[in-house]
């Protein structure tokens, strides 16, 4: 069984965060990396079905969206060799590497630049570390596994429903946006609400 209970306590401590600090974006940034630190340092509590690679493309797995949709959880999950392609957030995200290793290769934001997307620096992202974005800090980027063997997992925090939210790809060669929705890779989220195994009762 897996231990749920950890996301189940990052859920409620990111609920309470958002709703005294939602506005102060620096203050979710600092905090929400602190909590979402926590979690990925324990790697007993992603539920397997969650946690599946593909290999047409990484999957992006939704655990959580907060009802009024003021932030999501969610898992990525990258075979050797799959990458985003260039792309943008609108919105501030956490991104905390649980297994294997991701590169993030950063841009300058290509809506402020004329011409193809220009490099701004890349680094690798190994596990127990956290990566921000936001358009204040840094928001276009192509992130990957870093690997050559075995599946990356990263969790994901964004101070939206990042599944719903109309963002943007660059065409690397001329840096034309094109806007997308990105959705999930699931229909179903994982229960947090069930204590009965926890309890012993069941």
């Amino acid at each position: 069984m897996k231990n749920i209970a950890r996301l189940r306590s990052f859920v409620q401590e990111m609920t309470r965060l958002v709703a005294q600090h939602g506005n102060d974006e620096p203050r979710m940034l600092d905090e929400g990396e602190r909590c979402l630190r926590a979690l990925i340092m324990h790697d007993d509590w992603l539920p397997d079905a969650f946690a599946q690679p593909s290999p047409e493309s990484y999957r992006q797995y939704l655990l959580y969206c907060d009802p009024l949709e003021r932030f999501s959880v969610v898992s990525f999950v990258w075979l050797p060799g799959q990458r985003t392609p260039i792309h943008d957030h609108t919105v501030w995200g956490l991104v905390g590497v649980m297994r294997g290793e991701e590169q993030c290769d950063e841009y300058v934001d290509p809506r402020y630049s004329a011409g193809p997307p220009r490099p701004s620096g890349s680094h690798r992202v190994k596990p127990g570390n956290v990566d921000r974005v936001s358009p204040r800090v840094g928001d276009v980027h192509v992130v990957s596994n870093a690997g050559r063997t075995g599946p990356a997992i990263s969790i994901h925090v964004y101070g939206a429903n990042i599944g719903a939210v109309r963002r943007h790809s660059y065409d690397p060669a001329s840096g034309a946006p094109r806007d997308f929705i990105s959705g999930y890779h699931n229909a179903t989220t994982p229960n947090l609400w069930d204590r009965s195994l926890e309890s012993g009762d069941a």
